[in-house]
């Protein structure tokens, strides 16, 4: 763990231009700098850096937060790995507090785990490059493929002898345990009679999002049937296979600029793809593509191209397991490659224009690709054509967003020639039924009428919580203006007028805990009980521990209260005086605070009203009466101080 001062020393170190500056091209303007958003394609650059708050802020994709955040969006790191990244930029050395006797245990056993890969990584590449029967049969491969040195040792290919034990001898020499070879699955056998995994095959290391050597991928070279053209590491601590996807590291940045991630078979493909300059490709390595990998890519892109073989093999398997994919809400388009044609022997055969040019114009979305897929195969066989429309169906109906769902639908009706209506019918069926299914419940016991709406019917949006847009306005007066001295109207003990100072915060929390209101939103109200401890002890939090707070809602919540596109003109040049929110500081608390007031007395008015229309006994009925007398009562000198008629 790093500890809490270490950590603020990285906070208070970095600077925030020069963080971002490593990775955006940035330009002043007034006080701020500008640039392009690397986390969203755009023209016009709407990406605000701020040195004075310390915070960016991207008001096309609203992306937003400190240094550390940047770190952690940008490249996709933990809290912790992008605090050791920036320690590391301005030469900050971290001393990490002592860890319990099992954290060790465990930290150690991972880091041996990772240190034998690189040392087998190390071996194999080296091998290959150096040793005799590594250049003839290992390299050779490797170039009669096509491929050239710099995506050899980009992906840190390498080559295993095919002799017994040589690796094995060499890591032993080397401190490494017989124990770990064969946990790790360098070594096959036992402690006794142990052997060479990989002899004679070419070695494909994978690695992880931050570069470590996890596992490998190792092709046969010979035409022995009798042995596995791939073998793979076995699954372990650092290790699992439907978690990782071949070439994601290589791949990462690439992905999020150009928010699409290829996805092709296997190990080749992505090598072949790489070194053509279509560096957004990952494979799953020949398995079959799982819910953990579809995150994965959701974590830099929401988009996928998936690019398949052009032969009947690799048509169905376009068809096959996608469903999922959209499940996760995530845009699929399908690439099928002309017939006898792999991803690799496409891009190695064919110019790069062209090859780019054939992805973009032969990209279609899935459920368009599988409908007209399903199509050709039921011919004029009206059966078929049902079970093709129920299939397509069932693929729309796992969509979560229910705009994508009914645009779907409605392509689909043109396509396939039929009602719209009827598709609505039979997507609200599936979703009945997979609705009793997750419940456990009958049936009648559901009303789903609008599941779907048709074109008719309006869209419904969900508002925000009750009362949210008057939290936040407080929580932002409290980041901004909280530390601030303003003046309050109020009498002395002889009830004589008299203009008091407080404190902005002190006003907001104490008006609040004083007539007892808190805060609904969970986020709000950890912002809140942060502020009531800092004035117990005297010490109120900068905006800088908000923007950079190690939890993620408060750190976005910050960074966007905090941030503005909008700067006013320098207009007293023209002697023209423009009142900002500091001029009218003491109004603006006062008034936010009331405004939240009403909100809390309106919605327990509401509340009220409800119970005595649903209450028979009348002596119960008088006393609700009297307690929403009192609301309404209190609503009306509220609304006067704000200026508001409100009707009885």
């Amino acid at each position: 763990m790093i500890p809490q001062d270490t950590i603020m020393s990285i906070l208070d170190t970095a600077r925030i231009e020069e963080v971002v500056g490593d990775f955006v091209s940035l330009k002043k303007r007034g006080a701020n700098m500008i640039g392009v958003c690397p986390f969203h394609k755009e023209k016009t650059p709407s990406f605000i850096v701020s040195p004075a708050k310390g915070i960016f802020k991207c008001f096309g994709c609203g992306k937003a937060g400190d240094s550390v955040r940047f770190i952690m969006e940008h490249e996709h790191y933990s809290y912790p790995e992008a605090l050791r990244y920036i320690a590391r930029k301005y030469g900050i050395i971290i001393e990490e507090k002592e860890q319990s006797p099992e954290d060790i245990v465990a930290q150690n056993e991972r880091e041996k785990m990772f240190n034998i890969n690189t040392f087998a990584q190390r071996y194999f590449s080296e091998t290959m490059k150096t040793n005799e029967e590594g250049i003839a049969i290992g390299m050779s491969y490797f170039k009669e493929r096509g491929f050239r040195d710099a995506i050899i040792d980009k992906f840190q290919l390498g080559y295993c002898l095919n002799q017994r034990d040589t690796f094995i001898q060499h890591a032993l020499k080397n401190g490494y345990s017989k124990e770990l070879l064969l946990k790790i699955g360098l070594a096959s056998g036992n402690e006794e009679r142990m052997y060479d995994k990989y002899q004679g095959r070419v070695i494909f290391p994978i690695h992880n999002l931050t570069g470590k050597v996890i596992g490998f991928g190792a092709r046969i070279l010979s035409s022995d049937k009798t042995k596995a053209k791939y073998l793979n590491s076995p699954e372990s601590e650092i290790y699992n296979k439907s978690q990782t996807l071949y070439g994601i590291y290589f791949a990462k940045n690439e992905i999020s600029r150009q928010d699409n991630c290829i996805l092709v078979e296997g190990y080749a493909d992505v090598l072949s793809m790489h070194q053509a300059g279509i560096e957004n490709t990952v494979a799953s390595s020949g398995t079959s593509l799982t819910t953990e990998q579809i995150r994965l890519i959701s974590r830099y892109t929401k988009n996928i191209t998936i690019l398949y073989d052009g032969d009947s093999a690799g048509i169905h398997a376009a068809l096959r397991g996608t469903d999922m994919i959209l499940e996760e809400g995530m845009n699929v388009r399908i690439v099928v490659l002309p017939p006898d044609e792999d991803p690799d022997s496409f891009v190695q055969h064919n110019p790069i224009e062209f090859v780019r040019d054939y992805l973009e114009k032969n990209a279609n979305d899935f459920i368009s690709f599988k409908t007209q897929m399903l199509l050709k195969d039921a011919s004029n066989n009206p059966i078929k054509k049902a079970e093709v429309v129920k299939d397509i169906v069932n693929s729309i109906s796992v969509i979560p967003d229910a705009i994508f769902r009914a645009t779907y639908i409605k392509e689909c009706s043109r396509m396939l020639e039929m009602p719209e209506q009827t598709l609505i019918n039979e997507l609200n069926k599936i979703l009945r039924a997979r609705i009793r299914k997750s419940n456990g419940i009958q049936q009648e016991q559901i009303d789903v009428t609008n599941i779907i709406k048709t074109e008719s019917q309006e869209a419904v949006v969900e508002a925000a919580p009750i009362g949210f847009y008057q939290e936040q306005e407080l929580v932002k007066l409290l980041f901004t203006y909280g530390d601030r001295e303003i003046d309050i109207d109020g009498t002395d003990e002889n009830n004589n007028p008299i203009i008091y100072k407080i404190i902005v915060a002190s006003f907001i929390i104490d008006d609040l805990k004083n007539d007892d209101l808190l805060f609904k939103d969970e986020t709000h109200r950890i912002i809140f009980e942060i502020y009531d401890k800092a004035l117990d002890d005297g010490i109120l939090p900068k905006q800088q521990f908000f923007v950079s707070h190690e939890n993620a809602k408060i750190a976005e919540l910050a960074a966007n209260l905090l941030s503005s596109p909008y700067k006013l003109d320098n207009w007293e040049k023209k002697e023209i005086k423009v009142k900002t929110e500091e001029d009218v500081l003491s109004k603006l608390v006062i008034t936010s605070v009331l405004r939240f007031k009403d909100m809390v007395l309106d919605e327990k008015r509401n509340e009220l009203t409800k119970q005595i229309m649903e209450t028979e006994n009348i002596d119960d009925q008088i006393i609700l009466m009297v307690k929403k007398k009192r609301l309404d009562d209190l609503r009306i000198k509220i609304n006067h101080e704000l200026g508001i008629v409100i009707a009885k």
